[in-house]
């Protein structure tokens, strides 16, 4: 199998709430922590979105990271998508998790590219249908107790 990138997401649940106090503050030490990481950085941006949350993107030559931080819920989502085959996205997220201390982590690794030998490209669902003579008479139960409500009221 030969993947060209990895990527990783990652939810944070109850962060400490001192990592929102300022949108600047928050870009620079997340900015800081990347280049302590040998990250060098091509471009970032962040931005104060209309619901109150933060998001930052920063750029970077083998990649991305961007985290979308929720003040009034103590959330952060953030990735990190890594062109490289055998990057290590989670250990760049070891230091940002520290930032935001989260009492509880949900991350999710994902090989992107795979351009191995089985090609077959189609996802995998699964789809659960009721017969439909079942719902039919679940209808039917459900309208003959209405039916008998109503009267049962008239009646009384």
């Amino acid at each position: 199998m030969s993947i060209i990138a990895r990527h990783i997401t990652v939810d944070m649940y109850k962060c400490k709430t001192a990592c929102f106090d300022d949108m600047y503050a928050l870009q620079a030490t997340i900015k800081t922590l990347l280049q302590e990481s040998n990250i060098e950085i091509l471009s970032f941006a962040s931005q104060m979105m209309p619901d109150d949350h933060i998001a930052i993107a920063l750029l970077f030559e083998e990649g991305h990271i961007t985290v979308h931080a929720f003040p009034d819920l103590q959330y952060v989502s953030a990735d990190a998508f890594l062109c490289e085959e055998d990057a290590a996205p989670e250990q760049v997220f070891s230091s940002i998790k520290k930032l935001f201390k989260p009492e509880k982590t949900k991350t999710t690794i994902l090989k992107r590219g795979d351009f191995g030998t089985n090609t077959d490209m189609k996802p995998k669902t699964k789809t659960k249908v009721a017969p439909l003579r079942r719902i039919h008479n679940t209808g039917s139960k459900v309208v003959k107790m209405l039916t008998k409500s109503k009267s049962d009221t008239k009646n009384k």
